[in-house]
């Protein structure tokens, strides 16, 4: 397991073809002793697709850009309001898999949902965090927090995308994360006060960087 400290960056509002291009260059350029890595981003709105998304999950996304990514996943959008993390671990030194990382982030997720007085719980069929209802009187999960990673070189890159106070119509022009009729929700419909997305952000960085210092 890393005992080196994780470096945190704040990227602010950027574009998520070029700190996609980031990640990817930092991860084939890293060594053994390079420092693990949280990014911290906001992103103009984008839809984003997976490696092995389907174009039907698309379904009308009018003039927002559509980026193809390497990630694992469907189809998913980001845009400002959403508190995005990209996780930048060395599983092989961690001596860690995909699968425990994916419980990493779902968990710190749900960590810091709950300290806001939000109960959410993850899917064994689908990765991403989820709020159950009623919601406007019906039953049923609404998600409110996805991921999606790549492992290279024994690497991660990628990460989370919690949403906090967003335009959420964008996400009913897809089937988000390929799931059909799945609503989506946040923080701020939520939360009697709401909080401001650098202080999710922060709470996110807070319990990733507690949970990558303790063993698997």
């Amino acid at each position: 397991m890393s005992t080196l400290p994780v470096v945190v960056r704040h990227l602010g509002l950027r574009d998520y073809g070029s700190v996609y291009a980031e990640m990817r260059d930092f991860t084939a350029a890293r060594t053994a002793t390079s420092a693990d890595e949280l990014w911290c981003v906001e992103h103009p709105p984008v839809f984003t697709q997976g490696q092995a998304g389907k174009p039907e999950h698309l379904l009308a996304p009018g003039d927002i850009p559509v980026v193809q990514s390497n990630r694992g996943g469907q189809v998913t959008y980001h845009g400002p309001g959403q508190a995005v993390i990209y996780v930048l671990v060395d599983l092989a030194r961690r001596g860690e898999g995909i699968r425990a990382l994916v419980t990493l982030l779902e968990t710190a997720m749900i960590a810091v949902l709950a300290g806001y007085g939000i109960t959410a719980q993850a899917r064994a069929d689908a990765p991403g965090v989820y709020v159950d209802g009623p919601f406007d009187g019906r039953p049923g999960l609404r998600k409110i927090g996805s991921l999606g990673l790549r492992v290279s070189r024994g690497c991660s890159y990628h990460g989370l995308a919690l949403n906090v106070a967003m335009d959420l119509e964008p996400f009913a022009r897809i089937n988000p994360c390929g799931l059909i009729d799945m609503q989506m929700t946040q923080i701020a419909d939520l939360c009697a006060a709401p909080p401001s997305l650098p202080a999710v952000q922060q709470a996110l960085v807070d319990v990733l960087i507690a949970r990558l210092a303790t063993p698997g």
